[in-house]
C-alpha cells in the first residue's frame, strides 16, 4: 500500500523536552531518539511522532503530518483546493516538508524524504 497522502507522523509541541520525555516514559514506556537539543522522536509508541520544543517551528497544537511521493505536487493540490500555506517547504534532518490550515483553521504538514 502506498504511503501517498497517508497520516505518516503526529508532532506535539513541547516547552521542555525533559519532563516531556519523562512523563512519557513514566506513564506509557515509550523511548525517545533526540534529534538535537529541541526535538526528540517517539520510539515504541506505535506511531511516529514527536515532540518540538523549537518555537520558531513548533505549532501551538498537534500537528498531523501526511507523506508525499511529490512534495511540490502536494504543495501545489493543497494551494488549489484552497489550503493556506503556513510554511512553506523547509529542509530538516531526514527529508523536507511544508505546512498549511485547511478551511476549517486546521494546520497540518506533508512531508517527503525524497
Amino acid at each position: 500500500m502506498s504511503k501517498h497522502h497517508k497520516i505518516d507522523y503526529i508532532e506535539w509541541p513541547a516547552g521542555d523536552l525533559g519532563p516531556v520525555r519523562e512523563f512519557y516514559a513514566q506513564a506509557f514506556g515509550w523511548g525517545f531518539v533526540d534529534y538535537g537539543p529541541t526535538y526528540t522522536a517517539l520510539s515504541g509508541a506505535g506511531l511516529d511522532g514527536g515532540f518540538d520544543a523549537d518555537v520558531t517551528h513548533a505549532t501551538p497544537k498537534p500537528l498531523v503530518i501526511l507523506y508525499s511521493d511529490n512534495l511540490e505536487q502536494s504543495r501545489e493540490a493543497v494551494i488549489k483546493a484552497g489550503g493556506i500555506l503556513t510554511q512553506d517547504i523547509f529542509d530538516f534532518p531526514g527529508g523536507r516538508r511544508f505546512q498549511f490550515s485547511d478551511p476549517s483553521g486546521n494546520e497540518l504538514g506533508v512531508w517527503s524524504d525524497k
